[in-house]
């Protein structure tokens, strides 16, 4: 069974940054593609950014050049660094595995396993 926790949520300012965690047990990362997602209030579950097993990144055009999505094989985790937050990057951000480790996919219904979400707050 996969198990995922985020971390690193918080409430900060405009312009300030943080970094999500997602540590990752019962799958390596380093075999799998993993996303990050995030889901505003009263708003649908959206893709973030992704990383496939091979390492290949990619993030939507909405937080490109502001946000980063990586990770570290060593410790099982993946990353989101983000930059320049505004309040429109305010949600809950959930990271997920893949069931496609050799693919990029965006789709919510392209992942099954789910972390339980850290709260992201941007205030103006």
């Amino acid at each position: 069974q996969v198990q995922l926790v985020e971390s690193g949520g918080g409430l900060v300012q405009t312009g300030d940054s943080l970094l999500l965690s997602c540590g990752v047990a019962g799958r390596a990362v380093a075999a799998a593609a993993m996303g990050w997602f995030r889901q505003a209030s009263g708003k649908e579950r959206e893709f973030v950014a992704g990383i496939t097993w091979t390492g290949d990144t990619y993030v939507v055009d909405s937080v490109k050049g502001r946000f980063t999505i990586s990770r570290d094989t060593d410790k099982n985790t993946v990353y989101l660094q983000m930059n320049s937050l505004k309040p429109d990057d305010t949600a809950v951000y959930y990271c997920a595995t893949s069931r496609f480790p050799t693919q990029m996919r965006t789709a919510v219904v392209d992942y099954n396993s789910w972390g339980q979400g850290t709260q992201v707050t941007v205030s103006s």
